[in-house]
């Protein structure tokens, strides 16, 4: 199976099974993530409504992106701070960019870390669905940490993740002059390290720069992940 045919089949797999375990139910409320690989999840969330099997679901979405895409599949779409949320979630279901095999996780490569991480850190259970090329030993010297920052205080922020021993670079925008800038209007800092970093440590010692937003290390809400592989079967984890 392709990467993209992997992605359709994790987060199948993952919002079915979740909905057989009692995880997804009627009336329940919902964040719902950003990427690739949520976006299928969104879609299979949709149908499962549109056939019946699902009602009165509330959606928290986790960027422009997956409201829009709520918008159009009819899934109705809330925010933590409203009344019928109370602030926390049932459950929020997103993709990832890396997971080590402890469930520890890279998020950010589409700069919608903060509310990703506001969401599924508010959740009672949080699920990740992913690709084979997502599963790897450890975390930092791959796929790029995003952390994303003010921009007043890039030159200081990015002089103490280098003193954390991170490699940074400014994230430039595509088909766009200039930096990539959030839906939160902030900057995204990529960081990549030599060696492989202990991302909950590494989580806490970033959050406590001085204009840092939020990192792109996921560890104080371990997922249950959904991975497909090129065969066509699904490891849960």
């Amino acid at each position: 199976m392709s990467k993209d045919e992997q992605k359709v089949l994790a987060a199948s797999t993952a919002v079915d099974a979740l909905i057989e375990e009692g995880l997804i139910f009627s009336g329940m409320k919902i964040g719902l993530g950003t990427g690739s690989t949520a976006m299928p999840a969104v879609r299979r969330l949709a149908q499962r409504i549109s056939d019946g099997t699902l009602s009165d679901v509330k959606a928290v979405a986790t960027s422009f992106q997956t409201t829009l895409a709520c918008e159009e599949l009819g899934i109705q779409v809330c925010t933590l701070n409203d009344r019928a949320v109370g602030g926390s979630l049932d459950l929020a279901i997103d993709g990832a960019d890396e997971i080590d095999r402890e469930n520890n996780l890279i998020k950010g490569g589409g700069a919608a870390l903060l509310r990703e991480k506001i969401i599924a850190y508010n959740s009672l259970h949080f699920a990740v669905v992913a690709d084979s090329s997502k599963d790897v030993p450890s975390l930092g010297t791959g796929f790029a940490l995003p952390v994303e920052i003010i921009a007043e205080a890039r030159v200081p922020v990015m002089r103490e993740l280098e003193k954390l021993g991170a490699e940074c670079f400014l994230r430039e925008g595509v088909k766009k002059a200039g930096p990539v800038v959030t839906d939160n209007g902030n900057l995204i800092v990529d960081c990549r390290w030599k060696s492989p970093v202990n991302p909950s440590e590494m989580e806490d010692a970033i959050d406590r720069i001085t204009g840092v937003v939020e990192c792109g290390f996921f560890t104080k809400n371990r997922p249950v992940v959904f991975i497909a592989q090129p065969d066509g079967t699904v490891v849960r984890r």
